[in-house]
């Protein structure tokens, strides 16, 4: 480990993966922030973009070019494939992925459970395209490269407007805002400051490497589809008949799961509720999260439907699937 100019550890080589979203996007106007096209701009264009970058060992490599509302098993198996070969290299020290905001939680929680890496692997984003007058994009990246490097660092974090977050925790809180993401209860691990972190408390412990762990991440390179685990959510004056329709989807591809995001503390309209105990008894799983952005869900004895806490509705329909694919 030596120092680089600016008196920052260097920890190896940083690789970047490129996946697209509203960082590398493009608008004719430069104060059109909603009407741009996501995923214009290649890994080379985005690291030349940021001046701070220049002499540090960095590596680009372009993954995807989507929106990241696309965002589907493919691309996230080709991430997958690409995260796992730059980690496994001696002298690549940590991994940024650049990634559109809609479904980054959903990204971050998935390598947080398949790979939990040592090394740090830092997601970051843009809530304006490049074109835009105020453009967060190159700051988010200087500074989830210096989280990246910073010494001590490990696991899957996400940075965006100045917070660093755990790909555990964190979720999408807003729609607009610079600042769109949050990590609830949990709070945000840390803070980017004039390209430093200042750390709230420790960084994710990562698992020791298992044969269930290398079982479950072959199980999801090779599959051709996760099995179908549908998110609801309960709602005043709700009914079962959308639980009953996808009791009759096709047998090629049955529904496996049913997350059921309650009101409150994971209650769940008793309409619905019936048809989803029906389902259940049937063989669907079925699992109650909250619809509230923050809290999770207490164990209610003598509840029909077990409860998976901790998780938001998207992560837990992630986490439904996976433990399904595993068997």
């Amino acid at each position: 480990m030596n120092q680089n100019s600016k008196g920052l550890a260097v920890l190896g080589v940083t690789v970047v993966l490129a996946t697209g979203g509203t960082i590398a996007g493009r608008s004719d106007c430069a104060d059109d922030h909603v009407g741009y096209v996501a995923g214009q701009l290649a890994v080379a264009d985005l690291m030349a973009a940021v001046p701070g970058l220049t002499g540090l060992p960095m590596e680009g490599d372009q993954v995807a070019q989507i929106d990241s509302k696309d965002m589907s098993l493919p691309v996230w198996q080709t991430l997958v494939r690409r995260l796992v070969h730059h980690l496994a290299r001696p002298e690549v020290g940590s991994v940024v992925i650049t990634h559109g905001t809609d479904t980054l939680e959903e990204t971050a929680y998935l390598l947080h459970v398949l790979l939990q890496p040592n090394k740090p692997v830092v997601l970051t984003c843009a809530m304006r395209p490049v074109t835009a007058l105020m453009a967060d994009g190159p700051q988010n990246l200087s500074d989830a490269v210096a989280m990246a490097r910073h010494p001590g660092a490990s696991g899957v974090l996400v940075v965006c407007a100045g917070e660093v977050h755990t790909g555990l925790d964190v979720n999408k809180v807003h729609s607009y805002r610079l600042d769109a993401f949050d990590a609830g209860d949990a709070g945000a691990l840390g803070a980017m400051e004039a390209g430093q972190l200042r750390l709230f408390r420790a960084f994710p412990v990562s698992a020791a490497p298992s044969l269930a762990g290398a079982q479950r991440l072959e199980k999801f390179l090779s599959t051709v589809a996760l099995p179908r685990v549908v998110l609801l959510t309960s709602h005043a004056d709700a009914d079962g008949d959308m639980v009953r329709a996808l009791l009759a989807l096709p047998a090629e591809r049955p529904l496996r799961g049913i997350v059921v995001a309650g009101t409150g503390n994971g209650s769940v309209n008793q309409t619905l509720e019936a048809a989803l105990v029906e389902a259940q008894a049937g063989g669907v799983r079925v699992v109650r999260t909250t619809r509230c952005a923050r809290g999770t869900v207490l164990p209610r004895p003598g509840h029909p439907l077990p409860e998976i806490s901790g998780l938001s509705p998207v992560k837990a329909r992630l986490a439904l699937a996976l433990e399904l694919l595993a068997g």
